[in-house]
């Protein structure tokens, strides 16, 4: 979790990088910040539990399958905060994941936070490609029912890779993020944005209610929802957001609309 005088730093670090990521990619043809993903075949009956990406190195990942799966699960890439881990941020879903049969992938950043979050992406990018990729062959995760998730780094790099991969992602489900990081849009994923009142890490009148209104002026639809707490994750938003993003109720019965 980032303190508030590391927080400026990385922001400063990040006005270098509004400078130069639109040059790198208008020299490199293709966005840095799109994602290429080819899934390749599925698995027929996943095992249930959480299980170690294996890609390779310290800085791995998870993927957590729960205990009933269907056909064509839903699938959340989560994102965590400066500092954490997959491990850790994969808990804050697990209640919800289980309840609506919702596959989690939950990497790690290749260094202490997301590339894009503090000036440019890159490395981040590539290795979510590469998880995705594993993790459509290792479950019965369906491509056309795919969210990014984050928490307060996650959350903003969350609203990057969404915004620049609407076609790949169809929602964005973003726990106190801080800030808009400029990309190259594509699509209208719908949106979910939550914050708490009494964030001292992420002050919520600088941050999502400063966003959430850019986002709806982009055209973005966007549920946003304000709660009495600090720099967390309530089971109950947790439970909202990832019920939103299924479309159904938990048990499977159907959402309201």
């Amino acid at each position: 979790m980032l303190r508030r005088r590391d927080l400026l730093r990385e922001l400063g670090l990040l006005a270098g990088g509004l400078i130069t990521a639109p040059l790198a990619a208008a020299c490199a043809g293709r966005p840095p910040e799109r994602l290429e993903v080819t899934p390749r075949g599925r698995a027929d009956r996943p095992i249930a539990g959480l299980h170690p990406l294996g890609l390779g190195g310290e800085r791995d990942g998870v993927l957590y399958v729960p205990p009933e799966t269907h056909a064509q699960s839903p699938m959340i890439l989560m994102l965590h905060g400066a500092g954490g881990s997959g491990r850790r941020a994969v808990r804050l879903l697990t209640p919800a994941a289980d309840a609506t049969g919702c596959v989690l992938l939950a990497p790690d950043s290749r260094r202490r936070t997301w590339d894009g979050v503090i000036g440019g992406f890159g490395a981040d990018v590539r290795f979510l490609e590469r998880a995705l990729t594993a993790a459509f062959g290792r479950t019965t995760g369906d491509p056309r029912r795919l969210a990014v998730a984050g928490f307060s780094d996650g959350a903003t790099y969350a609203l990057a890779l969404g915004r620049a991969n609407g076609e790949l992602f169809s929602d964005i489900l973003a726990f106190s993020p801080g800030f808009l990081v400029p990309v190259h849009p594509t699509g209208r994923p719908r949106i979910y944005v939550s914050h708490g009142r009494s964030d001292p890490i992420l002050p919520i009148d600088a941050c999502s209610r400063v966003l959430v209104p850019l986002l709806r002026r982009d055209g973005y639809e966007v549920a946003y929802r304000e709660f009495e707490g600090p720099h967390e994750v309530p089971p109950a938003v947790a439970q909202d957001a990832v019920v939103r993003f299924v479309g159904r109720s938990p048990h499977g019965t159907p959402r309201p609309q």
